[in-house]
């Protein structure tokens, strides 16, 4: 009969985060490329430099309403003594090309009228109020490159230049849940699912509850990876860990991170398997600190850490060893931290974003300079 204590998932040791990341690296790869619409590529990775076959614009144009001007005409010209133009100057809207002759865009009031002559009463800048032939981009010029992902505004830019699909890498990411379904592990499940889609992944979801169903969920080709939400504990019903072994390769199983220490990763069929605490505030540690960055390895992107800085109110305390995602509070330029170990959910709503203490930092002083990053 096999004791009690040989079914559980026992964790030997907490591998540093340091040593995970390269895990990471080893055993994802980036996805094949496919070609999107511009409309629906927002936040996703380009697998090709974007760049600018042409000239843009192909032809100086006016960048305000205006009289359109040869600015050697306007030589001397002041309210008191004004200039006739050798030629009556068109009006033009923003956007229109400038007629031969022409090198600037003026205001109205700066040509005046008497009958059919035009009269320049200041002196004009040759360019002014004109974006030049090729002033937005030049043939070949890269408009956000490999690796990136797209911005609202990237796609203004891309659309304005014409271009109407892109390269990129979508990964398909298995989702699923282990064990019995219920409120914190649903929730957990359902904030991995969104946090894949935000972050420029499919989610393929599943809700699986025996183990047997788990290893069928490794093994489904139609996922470029798996994460999976719940059962890494020491409990009678987790099981993730083993099914894992049993189907693929565990490499780690504990990690030195804050929540989440309970985490693990592994391979199934070539294909990278994360294991997920299911509980919500490990969920969303594992996930800014190994989810996002696996995630953007399979999409080949370039993973920034948008943040701001700001300063501590309070001393935070760590662990050395340990890397620890603690939710702050901002309030003008000082930041409050709200919660470290558990992390309540009353301390996560309150959050507006999120600090890393590193392993080999005890934590901060109060008045510290800390960089505060957005919560997914």
């Amino acid at each position: 009969m096999v004791a009690h204590s040989e079914m559980l998932q026992r964790i030997a040791r907490l591998t540093p985060l340091g040593d995970v990341l390269p895990l990471i690296e080893a055993l994802a790869r980036p996805v094949a490329t496919q070609q999107i619409g511009l409309p629906s590529a927002f936040g996703l990775a380009l697998a090709k430099d974007v760049t600018a076959a042409a000239a843009r614009p192909a032809a100086a144009l006016a960048i305000r309403d205006g009289w359109a001007v040869a600015s050697g005409d306007s030589l001397d010209a002041s309210a008191t003594a004004p200039v006739p133009l050798a030629q009556t100057p068109p009006w033009l809207e923003t956007g229109e090309p400038l007629p031969p002759g022409a090198d600037a865009v003026v205001p109205f009031d700066v040509v005046a009228w008497h009958g059919p002559t035009a009269e320049a009463v200041a002196p004009v800048v040759p360019g002014e109020g004109v974006l030049a032939a090729g002033a937005d981009a030049g043939p070949g010029t890269v408009l956000r490159a490999a690796g990136r992902r797209l911005r609202r505004s990237d796609l203004a830019v891309l659309a304005a230049v014409g271009i109407d699909r892109v390269t990129v890498r979508v990964p398909r990411i298995g989702v699923v849940r282990s064990g019995p379904a219920s409120a914190i592990v649903d929730a957990a499940t359902h904030f991995i699912a969104g946090a894949v889609t935000a972050a420029g992944g499919s989610v393929h979801q599943h809700v699986e509850t025996a183990a047997d169903q788990l290893e069928r969920a490794f093994c489904d080709r139609s996922a470029d990876a798996v994460i999976v939400v719940g059962g890494t504990g020491t409990g009678r019903r987790d099981a993730s860990v083993r099914a894992l072994a049993r189907s693929g390769r565990l490499a780690v199983h504990g990690i030195a991170i804050s929540p989440g220490e309970t985490a693990a990763l592994g391979d199934a069929d070539s294909r990278p398997v994360l294991l997920v605490p299911g509980r919500i505030d490990c969920a969303l540690a594992v996930w800014l600190l190994l989810g996002r960055p696996l995630l953007a390895r399979l999409a080949g992107a370039v993973d920034g850490h948008d943040g701001r800085d700001g300063t501590l109110s309070r001393k935070v305390s760590s662990g050395l060893g340990l890397a620890e995602v603690i939710p702050v509070r901002r309030s003008g330029d000082m930041v409050e931290p709200l919660a470290s170990g558990y992390l309540s959910l009353a301390a996560l709503g309150a959050a507006d974003g999120w600090i890393l203490v590193p392993p080999d930092s005890e934590g901060y002083p109060a008045g510290a300079r800390v960089t505060v990053r957005p919560l997914p």
